[in-house]
């Protein structure tokens, strides 16, 4: 059967330091930001998930966005190679990670960059954000693996905000969402719906209809329980203040096989 499956990496000692790009800086409390990630990881598993806490990266005040270090299609992990130097090494626990799951690996390689936050998969789309932290040879190597695998590789703009996955993500019928202002093309989708919050365009797709979302984003929780899903609100405020969201404190296996 197809696993669930997915990979956290806990807050490390310089969280606080961690890169702001878009907004800007507010201070970030360590021991709250502890107890918003595990409650995070306690909702992945009740529902179903099974937790591999990737070794810590103490050195590396983002590495509890361990999204960023890879994008997982089918039973490929390509490695990602992240745009920002000081990220770099994050990726090597990761790796270790994957690996141990059976993962079949692949890596980015120089001059390319690519950030796994900027990567969404709808099906067997793969929509990749072209912006600050991936540039055109990351999206070139991404395509280069992928593809044979049977993906479909679209490149899309990304300005206004970190990552591709800090403007969109998908529900579970396969519709993208995004909060309209910091969307570069919305007609890049071919399906589009509008939310109304900045952090109501993140979900993490939990199964059987439940999206594990923000808490900071009430309006578009009832906009989903009134498309029929049932939304599972989580704080995670401090992640917030750094441009994180719920999507870039995971990353998720779906289509291992055990």
């Amino acid at each position: 059967m197809p696993s669930r499956h997915a990979l956290v990496r806990r807050p490390g000692p310089r969280l606080a330091e961690g890169l702001v790009t878009h907004v800007d800086r507010r201070p970030v409390h360590p021991a709250r930001a502890l107890a918003q990630w595990e409650e995070y990881v306690r909702v992945l598993r009740d529902h179903g998930w099974r937790i591999t806490e990737v070794d810590p990266a103490d050195d590396c005040p983002d590495a509890v966005f361990v999204e960023d270090t890879m994008v997982v299609f089918r039973n490929v992990a390509l490695l990602a190679r992240p745009g920002a130097d000081s990220r770099k090494p994050e990726v090597a626990a990761a790796r270790a990670a994957a690996e141990a799951l059976g993962c079949s690996l692949n890596e980015i390689r120089a001059p390319g960059t690519l950030d796994g936050g900027d990567v969404l998969k709808v099906g067997d789309t793969v929509y990749v954000g072209r912006g600050g932290r991936t540039n055109a040879e990351g999206v070139r190597q991404l395509r280069a693996v992928f593809e044979p695998l049977g993906a479909r590789v679209v490149a899309v703009p990304v300005s206004r905000v970190l990552h591709l996955k800090s403007a969109v993500t998908a529900l579970p019928d396969g519709t993208v969402i995004g909060y309209p202002p910091l969307v570069d093309d919305p007609a890049a989708f071919p399906r589009f719906r509008p939310v109304p919050e900045e952090a109501g365009a993140h979900v993490v797709l939990l199964g059987g209809g439940r999206l594990l979302m923000a808490a900071s984003a009430p309006r578009t929780a009832r906009l989903f329980t009134d498309l029929g899903y049932l939304p599972v609100p989580v704080d995670v405020g401090e992640f917030e203040k750094l441009e994180g969201c719920v999507t870039c404190l995971s990353v998720r296996l779906r289509d291992l096989y055990a």
